[in-house]
């Protein structure tokens, strides 16, 4: 079994940033679950466009507000606490805070748990 929480997380290698998003990496490749699951926030005001080619995403909304919109189809989606967003299509997208977002994410496959976003968006493939 394993326990965490976010305090055995903070200030680690496993607290990851960058421009205007924080990701906590609480359960990451190295515990063997096929899914990493990460407490992100991503700040108000901050614009991130990003497309995990390499990884499927799903994130459920717990605090704060914002939207996303996909860029095959332009349409554009409320988020708000209790909403969840799959990209099961590896989908390019553009999420925006309007107030500090807070989502927990799964990934599939797993991250390390010390990725940033690649120049296009995305994480190297697992293990690359």
């Amino acid at each position: 079994m394993i326990v965490r929480s976010l305090d055995d997380i903070t200030g680690t290698r496993f607290d990851v940033s960058g421009p205007g998003w924080i990701s906590r990496r609480i359960l990451v490749a190295r515990d063997g679950l096929g899914y990493s699951l990460h407490d992100t926030v991503i700040k108000a005001g901050a614009e991130l466009t990003l497309e995990y080619k390499h990884h499927f995403e799903a994130c459920y909304c717990i605090a704060g507000s914002g939207d996303i919109t996909a860029h095959s189809d332009g349409v554009t989606h409320v988020l708000k606490p209790f909403t969840v967003y799959a990209l099961e299509q590896h989908d390019l997208h553009t999420v925006r805070a309007h107030e500090d977002l807070r989502l927990v994410c799964v990934f599939n496959p797993a991250l390390s748990g010390e990725e940033v976003h690649r120049d296009d968006g995305s994480y190297a493939p697992a293990g690359g």
